[in-house]
């Protein structure tokens, strides 16, 4: 997986999911391509903030059809999108938005044939299925879905998290930490994990 922006602070939100695919020319008319297009940009267009576009290109491993460059990056950060998670092709590095990430499989120069297949669907990226709908964390070291069952005290168990990462990282940094120092911290530490 590749990040565009590898410094830019994680993707999280709610998939708005779709299927692409671009290693051959495609079957169906071009009335249907196109109307699959604009529904495709709606259902992104009228997600519930935060959401993240989440496209599985069927091609993969054989991935040749970049979707994301310049323009779509654009578009979607215009709908209010915070980034998108592919298992796909990227392209326009150095020309995509700030603050729209896009997380990859590859860059590419081309977009091949690449067209819309499914809108709303489940997908799988990189072997993590998820459906649209589904809230989701995703950086530069990989992804997760987050379970709804547990959204009302996410919060505040990272806060707690970091909390107690400091109670070690504070003492590390000092310029006078040691053995003894570490010995206590991580004592505390540890009672503040149980």
């Amino acid at each position: 997986m590749i990040s565009s922006s590898p410094n830019e602070k994680p993707i999280c939100g709610y998939a708005r999911t779709a299927k692409i695919t671009a290693l051959s020319p495609p079957t169906e008319s071009i009335e249907v391509i196109k109307k699959r297009r604009l529904s495709y940009y709606e259902h992104m267009a009228t997600a519930n903030s935060p959401s993240v576009a989440v496209i599985e290109d069927i091609d993969f491993p054989n991935c040749v059809g970049a979707f994301w460059g310049e323009v779509n990056t654009n578009i979607h950060k215009g709908f209010g999108m915070y980034g998108a998670f592919t298992n796909g092709v990227m392209r326009d590095l150095g020309d995509l938005p700030d603050g729209f990430p896009v997380l990859a499989g590859s860059v590419g120069p081309s977009h091949a044939y690449v067209h819309v297949k499914e809108i709303a669907c489940s997908v799988t990226i990189f072997s993590l299925k998820i459906n649209d709908g589904d809230l989701i964390h995703a950086d530069r070291h990989g992804a997760v879905v987050i379970p709804k069952d547990i959204i009302s005290i996410l919060e505040s168990s990272i806060n707690k998290l970091l909390d107690t990462e400091q109670l070690i990282l504070k003492p590390a940094k000092q310029n006078d930490f040691d053995f003894e120092k570490f010995k206590e911290a991580w004592e505390a530490f540890e009672a503040a994990r149980t």
